[in-house]
């Protein structure tokens, strides 16, 4: 097989006197399609041409939202408990967020694919964005975890070791579900531990203990980390490096990330009685993407 990429601004293919149109500046398409126009040559080959959307590679910046979930679930009453109301989300309104996404061509992404981003290696998908979960709640599993696979959707699920297997939180083979399932499984601690005021011994625990968890439960590594509460101090970060951690995210709201903040990516929250017209208004604008077009010649 010769596969052979071609940048397409303004690049126009014929085969069998059909013209295949300029792309419009926010296609309806997948980033990977399938063939969208197949020639049959004399030779006894055919032409497969495929149109993907990326953002290039190469930008030091990313502008990137990373949503941040806790519950989903009916949101209780403000009188009774306001804290639980701001970290739910009911579950329509969970639908409607990712039926929006989907409908507007967001692609969803993991951490590993950002770190092959800031590697050079490979573009992200166009519009992308990165969905979160705190805590390891039971309605990860029965409730999210359907809608995101229902829209094949991948997302990070940072886990509190500690709570696994325990009463409202994810069992142990709903983590392992998830994880083969494409959900990215990170740490968030062994007992949702304040970082900002542990001690170097008790941080280190936190730290270490989690991830040896939850590698173990996986059998891969597990390099990405949300401080609760989104509290933290140098020492944290000191330690995140020590123990084989990648990223950290906090609660601050910015969407802009590089590979030298990594330890303090900002998250947007989505949190109870948000409109779906505040959803979409706090994505805030995309990153510029490209359109690559790929030719395969295989053997009819």
């Amino acid at each position: 097989m010769a596969t052979l990429l071609v940048l397409s601004t303004g690049f126009l293919l014929q085969a069998q006197d059909t013209t295949l149109p300029l792309p419009p500046p926010a296609p309806p398409a997948p980033v990977q399609l399938t063939p969208i126009l197949t020639a049959q040559a004399a030779e006894g080959r055919e032409y497969f041409y495929k149109r993907h959307e990326v953002v290039p590679v190469g930008a030091s910046i990313l502008r990137l939202p990373i949503l941040m979930y806790h519950y989903i679930r009916t949101p209780p009453s403000t009188l009774t408990d306001m804290l639980g109301y701001r970290l739910s989300v009911s579950p329509q309104d969970f639908q409607a967020q990712m039926d929006w996404l989907y409908a507007n061509h967001f692609h969803p992404v993991t951490f590993d694919q950002v770190r092959a981003y800031f590697s050079g290696r490979v573009p992200l998908p166009s519009k992308p964005v990165v969905i979160t979960f705190d805590d390891g709640y039971a309605d990860l599993y029965t409730t999210a975890f359907p809608i995101l696979h229902a829209h094949d959707f991948a997302a990070v699920a940072y886990i509190v070791s500690g709570f696994v297997d325990h009463g409202r939180y994810v069992t142990h083979d709903q983590v392992l579900q998830m994880d083969r399932a494409g959900i990215e499984i990170a740490s968030h601690t062994v007992d949702h531990a304040d970082m900002a005021r542990a001690s170097s011994g008790m941080a280190t625990y936190q730290l270490e203990q989690s991830k040896h968890w939850l590698e173990g439960l996986l059998g891969h590594p597990v390099v990405d980390f949300a401080y609760p509460s989104g509290k933290y101090n140098l020492q944290t970060i000191q330690l995140l490096g020590q123990f084989g951690y990648d990223t950290a995210v906090v609660e601050d709201g910015t969407s802009m990330h590089s590979r030298a903040d990594r330890y303090t990516w900002g998250r947007v929250r989505v949190g109870g009685g948000e409109s779906l017209h505040d959803f979409i208004a706090n994505l805030g604008e995309s990153m510029p993407s490209v359109i690559l077009s790929s030719l395969d010649v295989r053997p009819s």
